[in-house]
């Protein structure tokens, strides 16, 4: 059976391809009486979305979510919550020259390989389209952990290429389309972009997320642990290649004196932990690093195969992102909310009698 699911109590499923009528999801498990209306979407699809600058692909896409179920006067019921996003921009004929060949780099081969057939329409399901019911669902997830537990989520752009930021500013990070902290750079990046975009070629990205107000307690050992689950979640976005929980793969260079984060009644030292221990919350927060590599569908002609195994040069065109990472931030931040949304359920089930216990660190 095909994995188009995730999640325990919380659910997501989703469905629909790039290019096709419509995509969408189905969110099952969500606890009854939480506000919802159409409007709470569209912040968060509009972050994500495309064609809101050059810097990204010029597809241009409504987003306009319809609840089709588990609403009713706008409080989530506790049923299935089903919502819908019609696709209005698709240009399928962009693909008609690679109908017959398999883009290097990209899904084409191993979808062909699996399946023995392929929507190669934008990529069909292996498109980051998809991603757009990712962030839908977890506007429900992030309502309902802020109303909770406070529980605030949020993330930026921390490396495009070899350029990371040289200071920080939460305040700035919405208000660039790089979703980068430092304002100072932002020209420094609109000529990178522009440079790379002429050129013809791409460029990866690291986004960093946290979130904030996670109590202590979520995570269950040894085969649900919040951070086993979270480096799924990231690993499941395209273009993901790496994932770094808390110092991640820094702490391959810190001696375990610095490394292990000391406790005194006045709160942690340090959170190289990423908020994890034992696959347990601590309190702190949550943070959590993704890689994503250089967009494949490229202009620049490479060699490839076509559906008889024959030798082809292979070239992309139609509409695409130079950095796939400046539209990621709100789709990692969405894998955070899902997880821990899952996660706060699944502990409220079994632990919901215990908490709060002594002694309880500040953070």
């Amino acid at each position: 059976m095909g994995a188009n699911s995730f999640g325990t109590l919380f659910t997501v499923t989703t469905f629909g391809e790039s290019h096709g009528p419509a995509i969408g999801c189905v969110v099952d498990g969500c606890p009854p009486g939480v506000a919802l209306a159409p409007d709470d979407f569209v912040a968060d699809l509009a972050r994500r979305a495309t064609g809101k600058t050059r810097h990204t692909s010029q597809r241009h896409e409504d987003d306009v979510v319809e609840i089709l179920s588990g609403v009713y006067e706008g409080r989530t019921t506790g049923t299935p919550i089903a919502l819908l996003v019609r696709n209005t921009d698709a240009r399928s004929k962009d693909y008609a020259r690679i109908t017959e060949q398999f883009r290097p780099g990209h899904a084409d081969y191993t979808y062909w390989q699996k399946y023995g057939i392929r929507d190669p329409r934008g990529g069909g399901r292996s498109s980051a389209r998809e991603t757009t019911m990712r962030v839908a669902a977890a506007v429900i997830a992030r309502k309902w952990l802020a109303e909770r537990f406070g529980v605030r989520i949020r993330g930026h752009v921390s490396q495009i290429g070899g350029i990371r930021p040289r200071g920080f500013d939460w305040n700035v990070v919405e208000a660039n389309p790089f979703f980068w902290p430092d304002a100072s750079q932002v020209g420094e990046l609109e000529a990178f972009m522009d440079a790379l975009r002429k050129s013809g070629d791409s460029v990866g990205a690291r986004v960093d997320v946290v979130a904030e107000g996670v109590p202590p307690g979520w995570g269950e050992p040894v085969y649900g642990k919040l951070d086993a689950e979270l480096a799924a979640a990231m690993m499941g976005i395209n273009a993901v290649k790496g994932v770094e929980i808390g110092a991640g793969f820094a702490s391959i260079e810190q001696p375990g004196s610095v490394h292990r984060d000391a406790m005194t009644p006045a709160g942690f030292g340090s959170n190289h932990a990423g908020g994890v221990l034992g696959g347990i919350s601590t309190g702190q927060p949550v943070t959590v690093s993704v890689a994503f590599k250089p967009t494949s569908s490229l202009r620049l002609p490479a060699p490839s195969i076509d559906m008889a195994g024959e030798a082809v040069e292979t070239v992309v065109t139609g509409r695409h992102d130079p950095c796939v990472g400046l539209r990621a931030v709100p789709i990692c931040e969405a894998m955070l909310a899902l997880v821990l949304m899952d996660q706060a359920l699944r502990h409220r089930a079994q632990c919901a009698d215990v908490g709060p216990v002594s002694p309880r660190i500040p953070t």
